[in-house]
């Protein structure tokens, strides 16, 4: 049963968050370098209130401190990093959570119409896709009620090839002086072809089409963002239940994306559960006023005791 727009906006609040630094992200190390990134620091962020958690992605609104996410329990959320005088991540402010509104204004609290997954902005417009029920839809930006979507995008890749639960993953905008002109891509999380590759797709602009993405080691894509160079870089996920959970961080190459190629490129870190990492699902890309290229991370808690909420900061060197 769905819900009115007023009970939507009735769901939007505040909510306090605890943030708990972390100092060292390889456990009883104080290294601070990792191939090509720098940790900078992190936080462990918890809330009283149910609604806070299952953070699937999101983008600053302003390099490294306002923010805007959505949770795949159909929640959008917003929020302000603040760092200290180290230039280390050291708390969340101004935190509130509201639930996402379809076509018609309406909300309806159910997992299969409301699981969102990825998110991108520019200027005051947002995309955001959706698995299981499998869409892409764009909203205006509105940090004080983001109101009804106002449509939907075609994502190209066949519906059918799209499993229920590894759906869209990732939409990201392509630099704007990139050979992708600006257009938006979108990866999925494990929906792959006859050869094991991902599915994705450029939505718009010259180059628009279906290509893949190359699959190895049993990882799973989580989340992306472009760097200013036109790569695409990818956050992907393993889970086992001998080994735990494992992240990596992939720097897939600008001119591989491209309508029917299969898109591949190094790993830049590989972290496991001697790390201070948890369920690792958004990913952002953004520039520090020194000018150096950060890298921030979130992990998604499922809702689970046994599980965290993690933001993980790091400078990526040799760019």
């Amino acid at each position: 049963m769905g819900l009115s727009s007023t009970r939507a906006e009735e769901a939007s609040q505040a909510y306090k968050i605890t943030a708990r630094p972390i100092a060292e992200f390889r456990i009883g190390s104080s290294e601070i370098r990792f191939g090509p990134l720098e940790f900078i620091g992190g936080l462990e962020m918890t809330s009283r209130s149910h609604p806070f958690g299952g953070l699937s992605s999101f983008r600053f609104l302003d390099a490294g401190r306002r923010f805007v996410g959505v949770a795949d329990t159909g929640f959008w959320f917003f929020g302000a990093l603040s760092h200290d005088a180290q230039g280390r991540p050291d708390g969340i402010d101004t935190f509130t959570m509201e639930l996402i509104q379809d076509l018609e204004g309406n909300v309806s609290g159910e997992k299969w119409t409301t699981d969102a997954e990825a998110i991108a902005v520019k200027g005051d417009r947002v995309t955001v896709g959706f698995e299981r029920a499998h869409r892409i839809a764009e909203f205006r930006l509105a940090p004080e009620g983001m109101g009804a979507a106002t449509g939907e995008l075609d994502f190209l890749i066949p519906a059918h090839e799209l499993r229920m639960n590894r759906g869209l993953e990732t939409v990201a905008y392509a630099p704007e002086d990139s050979a992708l002109a600006g257009a938006r891509v979108a990866v999925a999380e494990r929906s792959i072809d006859t050869r094991g590759n991902v599915f994705a797709a450029i939505l718009e602009g010259p180059l628009k089409g279906v290509f893949t993405v190359a699959r190895s080691d049993n990882y799973d894509i989580t989340d992306g963002a472009f760097l200013p160079d036109g790569a695409l870089l990818l956050l992907e996920r393993r889970f086992s239940m001998a080994s735990g959970v494992a992240m990596r961080l992939r720097r897939i190459s600008a001119e591989s994306v491209r309508p029917g190629n299969v898109a591949d490129g190094p790993v830049l870190i590989e972290a496991d559960m001697g790390y201070q990492i948890d369920n690792m699902e958004a990913l952002d890309v953004w520039r520090r006023a020194d000018g150096a290229l950060m890298i921030s991370l979130l992990s998604d808690d499922n809702h689970s005791i046994l599980q965290r909420n993690l933001y993980l900061e790091f400078r990526l060197h040799g760019e």
